[in-house]
């Protein structure tokens, strides 16, 4: 008998067919494969092999004799919690659209998509590797109830594949001369997005590396991203570290972005402490203005704090913004209080700039009573 989960994923499926107009069953001229540890394919022409002598050398092989284009595939654990990497619109949470490898629209513009009406997050994640004229030039990573429409090109699926020996494979294409060679910056970030969703701790020792200070700074960007989107409390520990230590300002700045991005209520500890204590000024600001988007009493208090307190006028004026960014009904009011009472006629000018933009009605009346004495 089927569990329920089982059954959910099954629905879900059949929704998916149904967005694409294809009926669930093999299609005349191709080839269709649902079976327990692979998506949905269609449009493809499939040969499944069993990963014997490590998945770097299933791999390897492949692509070496793949002269003409086609694809490669296997499954591993995704990383824990509501991830689902689907193309299209989702399907309002009830499943993923259809993911077309090839033509206009095989890019790798899906979504990441969290929350909503899907009662489970996905069990697994599935790598797609494309090779042509024997090398690798594309990597995907789509959730399992994704339905993947191959246009007609040969998909070899890998069966038993180990997510450390997947993570270990895919490092040498996030920022190695093996990614330099065979697609730079699009292929790069394919495997880093990858390795995110691994459900496997390779992939948080992974993601260290990546944020090294000697590592670019573009990379180090883009991992912090992932980190706070994907990593969990693990994430949030490596951005915690990164916010004290990496050398860079920018790099610094964009943390204070990946910790608002996280699920872990940590996250807001130490965005705030940022706004606090970092040397630069750029990253305080960035910082309120992150913790203004997360909005909640917490931030508002350390957003009014800068405001008060920190030393460094542009700084203040940023945090004025950022109360700008609050909900009405938190930051209104704060942004009144500035206005009459800050010493910093710099400052008053900034809540009351931000409180004509607001279109609200207790900002009206202040101004009002400005303009009454």
């Amino acid at each position: 008998m089927r569990t329920k989960a089982q059954l959910q994923r099954v629905v879900a499926r059949i929704a998916a067919m149904a967005l694409i107009g294809a009926p669930f069953c093999p299609i005349a001229g191709a080839q269709s494969v649902q079976l327990s540890d692979k998506p949905q394919i269609t449009n493809a022409k499939l040969e499944e092999r069993e990963v014997r002598l490590g998945l770097a050398h299933e791999v390897d092989a492949w692509a070496t004799a793949a002269e003409k284009a086609q694809w490669l595939g296997y499954s591993v654990p995704a990383v824990a919690g509501d991830h689902r990497m689907c193309c299209g619109d989702g399907n309002g949470g009830l499943g993923c659209g259809p993911c077309r490898l090839e033509g206009s629209q095989s890019g790798n513009n899906y979504n990441v998509q969290s929350g909503g009406v899907q009662l489970e997050g996905p069990n697994n994640i599935v790598i797609l590797l494309r090779a042509e004229g024997r090398k690798i030039g594309k990597i995907r990573a789509v959730s399992e109830n994704c339905v993947l429409d191959a246009g007609g090109l040969p998909i070899t699926w890998l069966t038993g594949a180990k997510p450390a020996d997947s993570v270990r494979r895919l490092e040498r294409f996030v920022d190695g001369k093996e990614s330099e060679e065979r697609g730079g910056e699009k292929l790069s970030r394919g495997a880093l997005m990858a390795i995110a969703m691994h459900g496997d701790a390779s992939a948080d020792q992974a993601m260290a590396g990546f944020v090294a200070p000697e590592k670019p700074e573009a990379l180090r960007k883009e991992a912090a991203f992932w980190a706070g989107e994907a990593r969990g409390g693990a994430g949030v520990q490596l951005l915690k570290r990164m916010a004290k230590e990496d050398p860079s300002s920018d790099v610094r700045a964009h943390v204070s972005f990946a910790l608002s991005v996280s699920r872990e209520s940590n996250a807001v500890d130490e965005m705030i402490r940022m706004a606090h204590e970092d040397a630069s000024g750029h990253v305080r600001g960035q910082a309120l203005f992150w913790l203004a988007q997360k909005a909640g009493r917490k931030a508002s208090s350390a957003i009014s704090g800068a405001i008060e307190n920190d030393p460094d006028t542009e700084v203040k004026e940023k945090a004025v913004f950022a109360l700008s960014q609050m909900p009405k009904d938190d930051g209104v009011p704060k942004l009144i209080q500035v206005a009459q009472t800050n010493r910093n006629p710099e400052v008053r000018k900034q809540a009351m700039f931000w409180l004509g933009q607001s279109n609200d009605p207790r900002a009206l009346d202040f101004f009002e009573k400005i303009l009454a004495k």
